[in-house]
């Protein structure tokens, strides 16, 4: 095959692929397939999550906790599957060199956890740090898998007291699955803050229920 026809071909191929990813629920999510490389099956999954590298030997711990919603913003999301992960206390995705897949990217302070049947979830990790040298805030990144739909991601998790989560960054958020914006409280032996999620809250190609 020639060049061209080599050329011709690369482009056609890419433009199917991109959309495809555009149709998706939430549309091209970069990673978001990492949801499922856990080594435990979706439905034995905890709605309860202490992530990797959690003591409280010098440190004090960050608990997230909240309640799923379904598209009506009022009833609880039973068996969705989030998927977290985030820097380590200096702004790096730590690895221990035998990651594989996305665990490659994400490092290892990464987890699972699943919606009980009243749509709860909580998650205790270290307080992540912003990325060195940049003037991103601190985040924690979330997927979503809601049973009979693709994954996708929603925003991430922010933190109110963040000195780099400006005016202007808080004004340019999405709110995919609503406002990631934590409020944290401290209760003496760690922070504690909530967000509740909205399934299809601003979320692309989100199929809208017939009444």
């Amino acid at each position: 095959m020639k060049k061209s026809g080599i050329l011709v071909l690369f482009f056609v191929v890419s433009a199917l692929l991109s959309a495809h990813g555009q149709d998706k629920v939430g549309g091209p999510c970069e990673g978001c397939e990492a949801i499922y490389e856990n080594t435990v099956s979706f439905e034995k999954l905890p709605s309860l999550l202490k992530m990797p590298d959690v003591t409280w030997e010098g440190k004090k711990p960050l608990g997230i906790n909240g309640i799923v919603y379904k598209a009506d913003g009022k009833t609880p999301a039973a068996g969705v599957i989030l998927y977290v992960y985030h820097t380590d206390q200096t702004g790096h995705y730590p690895k221990k060199g035998n990651e594989t897949g996305w665990g490659k990217r994400h490092g290892y302070i990464r987890g699972w956890v699943r919606t009980d049947e009243k749509g709860a979830y909580k998650f205790v990790t270290l307080r992540p740090a912003p990325y060195p040298n940049a003037n991103e805030p601190a985040h924690i990144h979330i997927t979503v898998k809601e049973p009979d739909l693709n994954e996708y991601y929603i925003d991430e998790f922010l933190f109110d007291n963040d000195p780099l989560l400006t005016t202007e960054k808080r004004r340019k958020l999405e709110n995919r699955g609503g406002s990631g914006i934590v409020r944290l409280k401290d209760v003496g032996n760690m922070s504690k803050g909530e967000r509740n999620i909205y399934l299809g809250r601003n979320i692309p190609n989100y199929p809208v229920k017939k009444e």
